[in-house]
């Protein structure tokens, strides 16, 4: 194990503070000690790290390159002829998993390190999931003729950062041992005839009515909460109720604590038992207990707010075209970027007008990019994201969005994106081109078949549907088909 230290501890430091720098020798360290176990696919995922907080950091030297190939090539190495890998391939074939209509090098696994390499004279961008980082000079070229390998157990693949031709790549490094698929997409299918469980009185401010609702959420209960931006409110609706209660606001459009100003989203912490508003009128995060209030955050242009399971709350800033993260009960700082907070615009690392977000248990924040009609996908503490849905301008087939809005992903990584111009609620699978509809689609209009605007969206613990039709003043419920 002795070629698994680095040789010198001052290239691991170049371009790094001190932050990332210790935490690149943690995982160095963690990653020994694992492959020292025998657990060379954990310390395949720690020398990722390791990499991944180079290319985030700043640009490595060309020794640490090499010294960072050489390890994952030692480590791959010891992962294939290890005791317990061996009798499983002598036992039975090698399980590949294919890839369809993804880009080359698109995630394909559980395994970070694994992605997508396009096979040769395969139509659609198909391909098979692999693992990325083997020593380019250990692979050799197709045959030119014929693309065919004359290596045992290898199969032509196009893998152009390391050649431009095709390589014969080793079918032990496309195995679902290396490379787990991720769960397999479940076609979910929901009523297309929606019941009306808020609102849907026409627009008004009366206790059964609603004015351009927003942002929504539903708690264990089914008790529906809605950002009800018009009438300067939020109203709680319990199940199968006919009329809302007011539980936030209503006290007319204003400044005062007791008071809101159009509303945009809301959310209920229910450690502390309060829900909190984005009060985007009056450019504040205020938190209410019982019809006691507290500002959070100040003078922020707040657009909408998502909670994660860590304790964290995020907000987006529509002026400021950004993402910041607070921990909940600290807000005397100014927060982390953990989204934009490059200037307005279409590049990966920037945003354009963040609305509604969805952040997942391993703290990735997925964001409504509105005005790049596109969902863009931030992982925690990445420089850059990469759209998940949309990102070919603004339209209605199947690959556009159109000022997309809500956003929500399931325990398989679907991700259902309120479609507001297009007037529908899409599925997409991360890595694929087009989405699906899922309701809506059927123009613009009133009924139950019909959305105008569709703003928030939500899900209960039945997998039902719940969606702001915002132009229709009303709550919309698709039922799940079971």
């Amino acid at each position: 194990m002795n070629d698994l230290h680095l040789q010198h501890q001052d290239d691991l430091s170049v371009g790094l503070d001190s932050t990332p720098y210790n935490r690149a020798l943690l995982l160095h360290k963690n990653g020994r000690r694992s492959m020292e176990k025998g657990n060379y696919f954990e310390a395949l995922n720690k020398l990722l790290e390791v990499k991944q907080l180079f290319i985030e950091n700043s640009p490595p030297t060309d020794g640490l390159v090499l010294e960072l190939s050489t390890l994952y090539d030692n480590i791959a190495s010891n992962y294939f002829s290890s005791t317990d890998y061996l009798p499983a391939l002598t036992m039975s074939q090698i399980n590949s998993q294919i890839c369809e209509k993804t880009p080359q090098y698109s995630e394909c696994s559980t395994n970070s390190a694994c992605g997508c390499f396009h096979m040769v004279g395969a139509k659609d961008d198909t391909g098979v999931c692999g693992f990325l980082w083997p020593t380019c000079s250990r692979l050799v070229r197709c045959n030119s003729s014929d693309n065919s390998c004359l290596q045992l157990n290898t199969i032509c693949v196009h893998h152009p950062q390391c050649d431009d031709f095709p390589l014969c790549y080793p079918v032990t490094m496309i195995d679902q041992n290396m490379c787990p698929p991720v769960k397999n997409k479940i076609n979910l299918k929901w009523k297309q005839n929606a019941i009306t469980v808020a609102g849907g009185n026409e627009r008004g401010q009366e206790l059964n009515q609603l004015d351009h609702p927003y942002g929504i959420f539903i708690d264990e209960k089914t008790n529906i909460f809605i950002a009800d931006f018009g009438n300067h409110r939020i109203v709680e609706w319990k199940q199968d109720a006919i009329k809302g209660q007011i539980i936030a606001g209503g006290n007319g459009q204003g400044t005062r604590m007791d008071q809101l100003n159009s509303p945009t989203d809301v959310i209920v912490d229910e450690q502390s038992h309060s829900i909190i508003i984005a009060d985007y009128g009056n450019s504040r995060v205020i938190q209410w207990v019982n019809q006691s209030q507290q500002i959070l955050i100040d003078n922020i242009d707040c657009s909408r707010l998502a909670m994660d399971k860590h304790g964290y709350l995020y907000v987006s800033d529509y002026k400021k075209d950004e993402v910041r993260r607070w921990k909940m009960g600290e807000y005397n700082n100014e927060g982390i970027i953990v989204a934009g907070g490059n200037g307005k615009g279409n590049r990966l690392n920037q945003l354009n007008i963040p609305t509604f977000m969805f952040v997942d248990e391993d703290q990735s924040v997925y964001v409504s990019d509105t005005n790049n009609h596109r969902v863009m996908k931030w992982r925690k503490d990445a420089n850059e994201g990469r759209i998940v849905a949309g990102g070919n301008g603004e339209g209605a087939n199947l690959n556009q969005l159109s000022s997309p809005q809500g956003v929500f992903v399931d325990d398989l990584g679907q991700i259902y994106v309120a479609d507001f111009g297009n007037h529908r609620v899409m599925c997409w699978w991360e890595g694929k081109e087009e989405g699906e509809i899922v309701v809506g689609g059927n123009g613009e209009g009133n009924q139950p078949n019909q959305l105008s605007g569709p703003a928030g969206l939500s899900f209960d613990e039945e997998g039902n549907l719940y969606v702001a039709d915002d132009l229709n003043h009303r709550i919309q419920k698709f039922e799940i088909i079971l």
